[in-house]
């Protein structure tokens, strides 16, 4: 299976590591860290060091109660920092953005995957990636931000995830954006309880079967610290756990903060089970 993303073709016969670099000052996890172009630089060359397949980047936290920002805000914080980066590294940069301004202003300065958590639902979102040949991810969020955590309900969370994000595709496939560009997310933590994000988990292979790469972010999500009781700076091994857990449940790509770690555990995974085709 590949995916087909701008002048990027990535293999995804093994999990391949999507590596976060926010430049928000209210992330839930790095927010502020890298909030300047130099310094996003800098890490987004540790993280390709450390063996990252794709950088991630994000202008405007998603997190629970997280309040949205301006559209030129997100512009000056995330264009800068992608054409310094698609200068000079080689490999596919994502912008995190629901905004189709900003998915054409990134696209424009060479981003190649749109990472959309609201799935091209804004008005003009498909339309600003159809022609763009780029990779796009659709996300899977019951809710918005602000208040998809106050009391998630599903009669059947992996049937209405799924449901839901097969309906997306079928949209993006009408309107011009071909099957091998498209990945399924199913939204960890985006309106989903604990025991809905577990399931979601356990579940994992009914996504995976669907035909779409599926990725997944659980870096440092509170549900792993629900389950272990460590604060967001100490869920290194919860989220090394859950990514190898996804890996071998089918994702495909693995969103996450700590690529060096993440890296090497799927490098054991990928030696030990059978290697897609």
């Amino acid at each position: 299976m590949n995916l087909y993303c701008g002048q990027f073709t990535l293999d995804l016969s093994s999990p391949r590591v999507m590596g976060i670099l926010n430049v928000t000052p209210d992330s839930f996890s790095d927010g502020g860290s890298y909030s300047q172009t130099d310094l996003a630089f800098a890490q987004a060359n540790k993280l390709i060091e450390e063996g990252a397949d794709i950088l991630d980047v994000g202008g405007e936290s998603t997190r629970p109660n997280a309040q949205p920002v301006s559209l030129q805000e997100e512009l000056d914080r995330v264009i800068p920092v992608i054409e310094s980066l698609v200068s000079k590294v080689n490999v596919p940069i994502s912008i995190d953005t629901y905004k189709p301004a900003v998915m054409r202003a990134a696209i424009a300065a060479g981003a190649s995957i749109v990472n959309d958590v609201k799935a091209l639902q804004e008005a003009g979102a498909i339309e600003a990636v159809a022609g763009a040949e780029v990779g796009v991810c659709l996300m899977h969020m019951q809710g918005e931000p602000q208040n998809m955590q106050d009391d998630p309900h599903y009669d059947d969370v992996v049937k209405s995830v799924v449901t839901f994000l097969l309906e997306r595709v079928a949209i993006c496939e009408q309107e011009g954006i071909q099957k091998n560009r498209l990945l399924i997310d199913p939204g960890f933590g985006f309106g989903k309880t604990r025991a809905h994000n577990i399931t979601l988990i356990q579940q994992l292979n009914t996504l995976a079967t669907t035909g779409y790469p599926v990725l997944v972010g659980l870096s440092r999500k509170s549900v792993l610290g629900e389950m272990t009781g460590n604060d967001i700076d100490t869920r290194l091994y919860a989220s090394v756990s859950a990514a190898v857990v996804s890996a071998i449940n089918g994702a495909k790509i693995l969103r996450v903060h700590d690529v060096k770690a993440t890296v090497e555990a799927l490098k054991v995974v990928t030696a030990i089970l059978p290697k897609d085709d």
